[in-house]
């Protein structure tokens, strides 16, 4: 086990999570459940994966047998761009899929509001022109300001950003009367971003890797992206401490005391994935893989959006 980190709101959440993205319906079960006998207690859902139905008939399934109770699991899901002018709807849409009374971390999926296409809809808004139709009447400060309102109401204990930069956590800080307890951002050995993760964790925002691989082949079938996976600084290293190349990915980030939420379709992976405790690495090591940072992202929505956020 990796351990917990204590966020700003007073809650703990576990230093390794599974994140559902990209995992199809029907093998959702079966890797929930397994992830849970495995130790998993953290799962990283959003309502834009659309499989949080699934997700939630897992849960309910693991909670009715016995298999572990509500409140030992860590349950995180996010608002979607089109959603940010209903974010109580939005939420409720999301328990009621997850089958909960409560989440323990929500999340502004995206710093943009867009069209709103209706609550449990999360297609990208692209307008005639082809690119996101962005809604400039609400403000990113509304929408955490209505984020707070459902900690007072009792349906979430933890609310945070994500794919904020360091301007706009900055903001979310200033305006806020809860703070984000997390910011979820891309971050690996290619991608470090060591400005923005101190930035958070010197304001108390614990920063959570969404892509701690780089995205492996998952992004490079999307987005054509190169894997850090096969980076030969990394292999050399993973070889020196008899570990796979992902285990010491994502003992790196536990170091750099960032929470590390891989996604797995696979078992073997699922377990290979959790057992990054029994190892540290050093500080030269650690010094070497800060080395082959490329500045570069995987994740680019831009493809499909019509518009670099990024830019």
């Amino acid at each position: 086990m990796s351990g917990a980190i204590k966020l700003s709101s007073g809650y703990e959440m576990p230093m390794v999570g599974l994140g559902v993205w990209r995992m199809e319906g029907k093998s959702i079960r079966d890797l929930i459940l397994s992830a849970i006998k495995i130790g998993y207690r953290h799962f990283d859902c959003a309502a834009d994966y659309q499989n949080e139905a699934e997700v939630g008939e897992a849960l309910e399934e693991a909670f009715k047998s016995g298999l572990v109770k509500r409140e030992h699991l860590f349950i995180t899901t996010k608002l979607w761009n089109s959603d940010h002018g209903h974010v109580l709807e939005a939420c409720k849409d999301s328990l009621k899929k997850l089958r909960l009374e409560y989440l323990d971390l929500y999340l502004v999926h995206f710093p943009v509001a867009t069209r709103h296409t209706g609550v449990g809809t999360t297609a990208s808004a692209i307008g005639e022109d082809g690119v996101l139709d962005i809604d400039t009447t609400i403000s990113l400060e509304t929408t955490w300001h209505a984020m707070e309102d459902l900690v007072s109401k009792g349906l979430v204990r933890s609310i945070g950003i994500s794919n904020y930069d360091v301007f706009l956590t900055r903001d979310c800080l200033a305006y806020s009367k809860i703070k984000p307890a997390v910011n979820q951002i891309e971050t690996h050995p290619y991608f470090q971003r060591d400005s923005l993760v101190r930035f958070c964790q010197k304001h108390g925002v614990c920063v959570t890797a969404h892509t701690p691989l780089g995205g492996a082949a998952a992004n490079t079938e999307w987005f054509g992206s190169v894997s850090c996976l096969d980076d030969p600084t990394l292999k050399a290293l993973a070889e020196k401490y008899n570990k796979t190349v992902a285990q010491l990915i994502l003992k790196w980030g536990l170091q750099r005391n960032t929470v590390v939420i891989p996604k797995s379709s696979k078992e073997e992976r699922l377990r290979e994935n959790f057992q990054v405790s029994d190892f540290t690495i050093s500080d030269d090591d650690m010094d070497k893989i800060k080395a082959i940072d490329r500045k570069y992202r995987t994740n680019q929505p831009a493809k499909f959006w019509g518009i670099d956020l990024y830019a």
